[in-house]
């Protein structure tokens, strides 16, 4: 049997243990994650109030549950955990699916103040994520900004604009409901430095902003005219064009005095966070103009916009794993469809696939084929790879070497706490958001 260990139970994690053993019936899969839960960002990054996305958990589940994939959850690889080499040990094959795990930063004075956050740490706070610190996020907040029009930015916005009628049937955690139930959030702008026909936000969750009750969506018709592709859409790739025409409807839509306004910006660069006592009160941006190939200029013209809170959400890029070669200008592990490349060579045994493998691009779908790539790469080298002789049972030497795996029984064991906790509250399921409480219900499965 070839024995592989892939890193990362998220979409390509998971789909990669799927082509593996799809394509070939001697394959055993260990799905290794630091996290004691599967499902990556589905569970940690997917909105708690997109539900139907959240249900791609079942489909992952299901490749979870095969009896030759195995979830060993809790188990650290690199620098404080198992080290890279002590795994080929272990496996024929190691595949890393470890996604990006870190975000882009805008690189501007003020950048740090308190009141700044990356869209990232508040996407883990309300999202139980148990690394997340317990943040004041939406405390004593009248306007907030979201730097970046791309699909998290517009997540992020539309959390802050929910009420808590319509959060609490989500699984959100009971603390990061409680806060924003209290929110009194009434202005927040989304902003990007260049126009409405380049944001990177999918139509579908565009259309959302506009149907939030209480909530006006204010669109400048002044700041989408600046775009060239404005008055004739008609030559833009479906995705953009539909995007453009939201954006026109929304600008010749009346004002309804709604309590709460989201108004979509554009053409707008952020230089710096300005401070007052100690904080984050306003961010001075720069007007851009096109440039006549695609990017933007700027114009020597500024506007400060109050802000108690600002996020940026400008992209995601990968980090090095220690035992691993990093391409830090790309983010990404070099490869060679899907193989791993040490000095221009191939790696023997070691692969990558999903973000690390190509950057942070695509949808969560966009995973399968690269998967399927890696997989299939990995199954033409299978008659060297499996030369090597191995343990009986890597999770058993692991073990042995002080590594406690949470195993699917402990992870069932996990929902059912979270399903309890949701009961005791009057709510669906809701997750349990510290490393203490997940511990304490996976090992509440072997008692």
């Amino acid at each position: 049997m070839l024995r592989v260990a892939v890193v990362g139970s998220g979409p390509s994690g998971v789909y990669t243990a799927q082509s593996l053993v799809d394509q070939d019936p001697g394959v055993l899969v260990d799905v290794l994650d630091r996290l004691p839960c599967p499902y990556g960002l589905v569970r940690y990054g997917v909105a708690p109030d997109h539900e139907k996305i959240k249900s791609l958990q079942n489909n992952l589940r299901t490749v979870l549950e095969h009896e030759r994939v195995r979830f060993l959850g809790g188990v650290r690889v690199g620098a404080e955990g198992v080290p890279a080499d002590r795994l080929r040990e272990l496996y024929h094959a190691v595949v890393y699916c470890v996604g990006a795990a870190t975000d882009r930063h805008l690189g501007i004075p003020g950048e740090e103040l308190p009141g700044s956050f990356s869209a990232t740490e508040f996407v883990s706070w309300y999202s139980a994520h148990p690394d997340s610190v317990a943040g004041r996020f939406v405390s004593a907040v009248r306007s907030a900004v979201v730097i970046g029009v791309g699909n998290v930015a517009v997540d992020v916005t539309r959390m802050l604009a929910r009420g808590a009628t319509e959060l609490s049937p989500t699984d959100m955690p009971q603390a990061a409901l409680t806060a924003l139930a209290a929110s009194r959030v009434t202005e927040i702008h989304m902003a990007g430095r260049r126009g409405p026909s380049q944001a990177r936000f999918t139509t579908k969750e565009l259309r959302e902003l506009g149907a939030l009750p209480d909530t006006d969506v204010i669109v400048d018709p002044a700041e989408l005219a600046l775009d060239p592709a404005y008055a004739d859409p008609s030559g833009l790739p479906a995705p953009q064009r539909r995007n453009v025409e939201v954006l026109r409807g929304w600008a010749e839509r009346p004002r309804t005095g709604a309590p709460r306004r989201i108004r979509p910006r554009f053409f707008l660069r952020p230089v710096e966070l300005l401070a007052e006592g100690g904080r984050v009160a306003a961010v001075r941006f720069e007007r851009t103009a096109p440039d006549g190939h695609g990017g933007v200029t700027g114009t020597g013209r500024y506007e400060d916009v109050e802000a108690q809170l600002v996020m940026r959400s400008v992209g995601y890029r990968g980090v090095p794993l220690e035992g691993l070669p990093f391409d830090a200008g790309r983010g990404i592990v070099p490869n060679l469809a899907g193989r791993v490349l040490r000095e221009g060579g191939v790696a023997p045994g070691e692969y990558v696939a999903g973000w690390i493998k190509r950057g942070p691009t695509g949808v969560i779908g966009t995973n399968r084929p690269c998967a399927k790539e890696t997989a299939t790469s990995l199954l033409a080298d299978a008659s060297l790879l499996v030369r090597r002789e191995l343990p009986n049972d890597p999770a058993a030497v692991l073990r042995a070497e002080g590594v406690e795996p949470v195993e699917w029984a402990g992870w069932l064991a996990i929902e059912r706490a979270e399903a309890e906790l949701g009961a005791s509250l009057g709510r669906g399921v809701v997750k349990l958001p510290d490393w203490e409480s997940l511990l304490a219900a996976a090992r509440g499965s072997v008692s």
